[in-house]
């Protein structure tokens, strides 16, 4: 199974660099995984309701552009379904059992993911109503698709 995460911006803080880099060597006997980041738009920190559409515009294009036709994508999204860990574990089981053995997760900038992107998804997650930077929920995604790599192989991490 191929597991990539595509997300707008570049991590600079350490520690997250060094979390999500520990996760990925885990999973590297289970999964072949990749993190891509693709560059955020430049922006003023006000900007109209038009201007942030543009800015998401142009991020989801830079996004698409990586997006494989074959890969079954998953946008974090706040409107998405809430899944436990275990219905995140089954999601991936099935589709690398059914569906496709390329999943792609993809996590927008600080102003969200363009309507193509949403529209591009099959699935759409949400980790809840709470805001959390999108730099760190990069951290907490990939930590959750190790615990659903344990869960699928009956490994205890996930107590």
């Amino acid at each position: 199974m191929f597991i990539q995460i595509i997300a707008v911006g570049k991590l600079k803080e350490k520690f997250l660099v060094q979390g999500i880099a520990e996760y990925a060597k885990r999973l590297g006997p289970y999964v072949k995984f990749q993190v891509i980041e693709v560059p955020d738009e430049k922006a003023p920190e006000t900007m109209s309701e038009a201007e942030v559409l543009q800015v998401k515009a142009r991020e989801g294009e830079r996004i698409l552009g990586l997006v494989k036709s074959d890969a079954h994508v998953i946008a974090l999204e706040v409107g998405g379904e809430l899944w436990s860990s275990e219905e995140l574990a089954a999601a991936i089981d099935r589709l690398g059992t059914y569906g496709t053995s390329h999943v792609v997760f993809v996590i927008g900038g600080s102003h969200g993911l363009a309507d193509a992107v949403i529209s591009r998804a099959q699935q759409r997650l949400s980790f809840g109503r709470m805001t959390l930077p999108h730099q760190l929920m990069r951290l907490v995604l990939v930590e959750q698709i190790y615990r659903a790599v344990k869960i699928n192989r009956g490994e205890p991490y996930h107590k």
